[in-house]
């Protein structure tokens, strides 16, 4: 089984956005592949999905149920093989965060879309286009897929 983990600042926006945008893909295609979300930071620890993440999910039919804040923790630095940051600013966090013994793979999200790889996926609690967030992730999906697949 492959397992992924998406991260973001608080874990309210683009982290659980992802999560649910590639659970629903992962069922689709019938994949063996687990998906989860993390914050780095502990500040919206035990929240649900911020009110503009839950509302373009069920615009485009999905859930936010069980779309819960947690913080990473040590463990998920060996239990995921791939660590999926929103931004520059987490994906250094995660190589600050992980241990030695990291088995995780730590990439940016945007880095594997040919011609933005050095882009961002951009925090909607600051900036409220959360439409803008789900097209970045979107765009994403068919990379990551290709890229997780490949390197088995």
């Amino acid at each position: 089984m492959t397992k992924v983990l998406f991260v973001c600042l608080g874990n309210i926006c683009r982290s659980p956005m992802a999560e649910a945008i590639y659970r629903a893909e992962i069922a689709k295609r019938k994949l063996d592949w687990q998906i989860d979300s993390a914050a780095t930071s502990s500040w919206e620890v035990g929240h649900s999905a911020h009110p503009g993440t839950q509302k373009k999910l069920r615009q485009v039919g999905l859930s936010s149920g069980g779309l819960i804040s947690r913080q990473i923790t040590e463990a998920d630095f060996t239990k995921f093989d791939w660590i999926i940051g929103m931004d520059e600013s987490n994906v250094e966090n995660l190589h600050g965060l992980a241990p030695a013994n990291t088995t995780a793979k730590i990439r940016s999200y945007m880095s594997v879309v040919p011609g933005k790889e050095t882009e961002e996926v951009p925090d909607p609690y600051y900036t409220g286009d959360f439409e803008e967030t789900y097209q970045l992730l979107q765009e994403g999906i068919p990379y990551w897929l290709e890229s997780i697949s490949s390197e088995k």
